[in-house]
């Protein structure tokens, strides 16, 4: 089968279209025939590395562990495992590969159990499989946040991945939403629902005089005190992106000197948020958002591209047609 491998750190070139084995599966896996991916900063991290800290668990000299990316997908399962009750030959899926990866590719195999949920027919391959990162992500902080109906809300980094994702979940649970993002993208983010939209250019949200029960920190670009003092008293700040040292330690203090929470850390894939995201699709409250879509021979551009930091929503990978 073609898989998008890497053998060594570096810049999308070390991004290389190869045969390798197909993959069987064992008595509880399912294989699934990938009919897209996608690229996600998370990849971009991972290909670099960035943090450094990626070397101690994935070879600290090159790439051993994980040597093919991609987290998310969609496709067709085509083999089930003799003990496999959850799934059949010919379900159309979608899903997340947990922290093996590996969906850079034409085949994969996963557990039953996995991140793994029926695709709803309403919608493409392609933007099935756009759905489980941001989605997933954004579900697992907002809860954490202990989000509620009526609370205010404010987003940074509304028109990313985990942006588009965060400001229809938090609409579905009743808060008033106001979006960070961009000139660019301030239409788009007021047409996923968004009740005002900071284009952060042209206004310092620090600076107005709003407070908010949970600020969301989508691309760790947020202003750490000026997040704190825009927050009420009993306020979350949650970053959903790679805290640095000082950025953890000023977290730590302050939840331990005041009334606000700092909360980070990795969000945990679900089959039961998969399937909770699925319904909000199949009911119209939830809509992927795809800036570009690249064919699977080009990941290397769409690592380029996402690395930009300007991609409205996600970028998706056409393994087939």
């Amino acid at each position: 089968m073609k898989a998008i491998v890497y053998t060594k750190y570096g810049p999308p070139d070390v991004l290389q279209l190869k045969e390798v084995e197909k993959p069987v599966p064992n008595e509880h896996e399912v294989l699934i025939k990938i009919y897209a991916t996608s690229v996600t900063s998370g990849d971009c991290r991972l290909r670099k590395p960035d943090p450094f800290a990626i070397r101690f668990f994935n070879g600290l000299i090159r790439p051993k562990k994980i040597t093919i990316l991609g987290n998310e997908l969609a496709g067709e399962i085509e083999d089930v495992g003799k003990n496999v009750k959850l799934f059949r030959k010919g379900d159309q899926v979608f899903g997340q590969a947990g922290m093996s990866l590996g969906t850079n590719a034409e085949y994969i195999c996963l557990k039953e159990d996995a991140a793994l949920v029926l695709k709803t027919a309403g919608i493409s391959y392609e933007e099935a499989a756009t759905i489980p990162f941001g989605g997933n992500t954004a579900l697992h902080f907002l809860r954490k946040g202990n989000i509620r109906s009526g609370q205010k809300i404010l987003i940074y980094g509304a028109s990313g991945s985990l942006g588009t994702a965060a400001v229809q979940l938090a609409k579905n649970f009743g808060t008033e939403v106001t979006g960070i993002c961009s000139t660019v993208n301030v239409e788009l983010v007021k047409s996923l629902g968004a009740d005002k939209v900071i284009d952060y250019s042209k206004e310092d949200f620090t600076k107005n005089g709003q407070t908010y029960d949970i600020i969301f920190d989508t691309t760790g670009k947020s202003p750490f005190s000026g997040c704190i003092k825009s927050l009420k008293p009993k306020g979350i700040y949650l970053r959903a992106v790679h805290m640095s040292l000082s950025a953890i330690i000023s977290g730590l203090w302050t939840s331990i000197t005041c009334s606000k929470k700092v909360i980070g850390g990795v969000a945990i894939e679900s089959k039961e948020n998969l399937s909770y995201l699925k319904v909000l699709v199949e009911a119209g409250k939830l809509k992927p958002v795809i800036d570009r879509l690249y064919p699977l021979e080009q990941i290397a551009e769409a690592h380029r591209y996402v690395e930009t930091g300007h991609k409205r929503g996600n970028v998706g990978i056409r393994v087939r047609i």
